[in-house]
């Protein structure tokens, strides 16, 4: 063979290396791709700002507009349904389960129709949760000691647009109490930091547990 004819035969050699980073930057393009397709194919959620359910004698309790369950009702500190509503968007944000509509295209619906399933649809959502806050009482006193513990009790409804049917309910309903009055819930005061919570860190202990809970997406969609 010439001179000529082993430069051509060199040319012609497959170079291994340069093959597979060709082959890697492809398969890079192919699953970021992939992974964007995903995260748009992702269920749209639409969070209600919580609502306040109130009744004249909390002796009697109050009955949950949305399951009709009956709650112990009690004072409700102003701006608390704030709270919980801040909570929660920051709790499903972390979640990574839904794509969140933004609080704020949910405020431009007029408030008539803000307590409503309807406002998902309107929103073009899939999903959308629907938040009622029985109590909400702050502690009197300190975290090292009080002279009234916290006291919170709030609901979560997710419903399914396509069909309006809820596919999971949450239900938190708490006053706080010191371990001495029931070591086997050791884990549970644990959870709390071991001290005395105020009523939005009852509040957010609980909405975590309560959210841990959620189903995933395959069962909501059954």
């Amino acid at each position: 063979m010439g001179i000529l004819g082993k430069r051509v035969k060199k040319a012609l050699k497959p170079r291994p290396i340069r093959g597979l980073l060709l082959l890697s930057f492809f398969f890079g393009i192919l699953l970021t791709s992939g992974s964007e397709g995903r995260a748009e194919t992702k269920p749209s959620l639409v969070i209600l700002p919580f609502l306040v359910e109130r009744v004249g004698d909390p002796e009697k309790g109050v009955l949950c507009p949305v399951c009709k369950g009956i709650r112990r009702s009690g004072e409700i500190v102003p701006g608390s349904q704030n709270t919980l509503t801040e909570l929660l968007y920051t709790r499903m944000e972390a979640n990574g389960t839904f794509q969140i509509i933004a609080k704020k295209k949910v405020e431009e619906i007029p408030l008539p129709s803000l307590s409503s399933i309807q406002t998902g649809k309107k929103l073009e959502a899939d999903f959308i949760l629907i938040g009622y806050v029985f109590r909400f009482e702050e502690r009197i006193g300190s975290s090292l000691g009080v002279e009234r513990p916290a006291s919170v009790s709030f609901d979560l409804h997710l419903f399914r647009l396509r069909d309006e049917k809820m596919v999971w309910m949450g239900k938190f309903d708490e006053t706080q109490r010191p371990l001495s009055e029931n070591l086997l819930k050791i884990g549970s005061f644990i959870r709390r930091k071991g001290s005395w919570l105020t009523a939005a860190e009852l509040a957010s202990v609980g909405m975590g547990e309560m959210l841990g809970r959620l189903p995933g997406l395959r069962e909501l969609d059954q």
